[in-house]
Formats: structure tokens, sequence, C-alpha cells
């Protein structure tokens, strides 16, 4: 069964038990999810109230870009563990013969490279969704400006998850050129990202206290 498919408590048991996976990556992908479809529930609340209808049409554009980016991150949630499943089975490989042993090499390159595409791909989603809540400010709803908030903590927890999650790999990739363009694309990324959050929960606090 998919973790996505799991009953919320069937999941949160097991991210709890002394299973190896789901991890890290898994849980940063779904606060992801989280906050997104935080981000797109407001744009939906804002787009019934008359009182914000010069809002809607901007708010109809990130609430539909924002499903598409919420199952997006919902399906990283079990691309992360497949891809740490892969790197398990990868060491568990026979390493009897020099065949053998490069077999073994090139399925833990392969695996690693893996490990480190999806949760770069679950920071990239993060961070668009980040750009999404910063549109938004100003032309939302503001009774829901707590849920609009928890949405942006949502997702700069995604990325700084996420982040952690590709430097971990990063050391075992392989290809260089590819290693090289996770590190600098990403440190862009994070960065760019902290600058979306910090505004975006600074004018949350300022609409929630006035």
């Amino acid at each position: 069964m998919k973790l996505v498919d799991m009953q919320v408590k069937e999941y949160l048991n097991i991210l709890a038990s002394d299973a190896p996976a789901p991890g890290g990556g898994s849980a940063a992908a779904l606060c992801g999810a989280q906050g997104i479809g935080l981000v797109a529930m407001v744009a939906g609340q804002t787009a019934i109230k008359k009182s914000y209808e010069a809002d809607w049409p901007l708010c109809h554009e990130i609430a539909d870009e924002g499903k598409t980016i919420f199952e997006a991150l919902t399906a990283q949630v079990d691309k992360d563990t497949d891809a740490y499943n892969i790197i398990a089975a990868a060491f568990k490989m026979p390493k009897d013969t020099d065949e053998q042993k490069a077999e073994r090499r090139a399925e833990i390159a392969r695996g690693t490279l893996i490990a480190t595409e999806v949760p770069f791909e679950t920071l990239r989603l993060a961070v668009r969704a980040l750009e999404l809540a910063d549109k938004l400010l100003g032309h939302y709803n503001t009774n829901c400006a707590s849920d609009l908030g928890v949405g942006g903590l949502n997702l700069n927890t995604c990325v700084q998850s996420a982040w952690m999650n590709v430097l971990i790999n990063l050391s075992g990739v392989k290809d260089e050129e590819k290693k090289a363009y996770f590190e600098t694309e990403g440190n862009a990324l994070v960065a760019h990202a902290e600058a979306l959050a910090a505004k975006v929960n600074a004018v949350i606090m300022k609409d929630i206290q006035g």
C-alpha cells in the first residue's frame, strides 16, 4: 500500500517506528503537500467572498496551480521512500566476484542519484508553492490569515528538510556535472525560499496583529 493511501494514524505509527523508511524525505514532502494545500484553500475561500471579487481571477489561478503542486508533492511522499528502497536493495546485492561488485557499485550509484533527484524535486515544488503564497499577500480573505501563515511555515520546513536530504546524498553522486547543478541551483532555491518565507510570515503576522 502507498503511504499516501494509509490512514493518518497508520502512517504516523510507521514513521515513529524503527523502520528506516518512510523517513525525513517523505516527511518533508508531506509538509509541502500540507503547505500548498492550505495556500490553495485560502485562495478558494477568497474566491467565494463577494468583497474580494477583484481578486477572484488571481485566486482561481493560484488555486488551480496549487492543486497541481499539491498532487505532485503528495506523490513525492512515496517517491522518496521508493528511492531509499532502491539504495537499500543495492547494498544487499552480492559482491563475491568482480562482476558482482561492479554491478553493485553501479546500482548504488543509480539509487543515490535517484535519492538526490527526488528531494531536489520536492524542494523545487515547495519553492514554487511559496511563490504562490507570496502572490496571495494583499489579495486574500484575511479571516484565513493563520491558515496562509501555517501554509507558508509548512512550505519553508519542506524546503529546508528537502535540502537536507539532497545534501546527505550529494557526496555519493558520481556525475560531477549533476552534483554541481544540485549544489548551485539548490543553494539559490533555498535562499529564494528563505526570503519568500520571511516576507510571507511578516505580512501574515501584521495582518493578524494589526
